[in-house]
């Protein structure tokens, strides 16, 4: 029988066969200051005639409060809590934009549990839920974030407050 020696994860070791990322400790450019930052674009798959990209949203404890909402026209979303769980407020996919404001809602992720969401889906960065800091996996198309990604500010008078259960 063949034997081999265990060898530590290194980029010089690793390359020929693909790339790694440390997700709960990024070392990547960062989008954003607490309690929301994003580590964009930390590793690519290929998927044959499509490419996934993997990004972490860092998230702190911030007030419960939905003051802002965004979504992709051309693609889903994957969302997945690393190390604690969180909240992530979602919305039906409207015409020209029209966010359904009064129709939000607001689910409780545990960690470990990957979502996805369909294109048009309004959501926006999750909220730690009793943890003070969750590292949260994104998977996007490279770059969404820039080239399809519709971001509406939402007026304080029509802002949603999360209700703890």
């Amino acid at each position: 029988m063949r034997k081999t020696k265990i060898k530590r994860l290194s980029i010089a070791e690793f390359r020929t066969y693909g790339a790694f990322a440390n997700m709960i400790d990024p070392q990547a450019i960062r989008i954003g200051e607490p309690p929301v930052q994003f580590f964009r674009d930390m590793l690519q798959l290929e998927l044959g005639a499509k490419t996934a990209s993997f990004s972490i949203c860092r998230v702190t404890k911030r007030p419960l409060i939905v003051d802002q909402t965004e979504f992709h026209s051309s693609c889903g979303e994957g969302i997945l809590p690393l190390d604690g769980d969180v909240l992530i407020h979602v919305g039906f996919a409207t015409p020209n934009g029209v966010v359904p404001l009064d129709e939000l809602e607001v689910f409780l992720v545990p960690r470990g549990t990957l979502v996805t969401l369909r294109p048009g889906v309004w959501h926006h960065a999750p909220f730690a839920w009793e943890t003070e800091c969750v590292n949260v996996l994104i998977v996007l198309p490279e770059r969404a974030y820039a080239n399809d990604c519709a971001v509406y500010e939402i007026p304080p008078e029509k802002q949603t407050e999360i209700e703890p259960s």
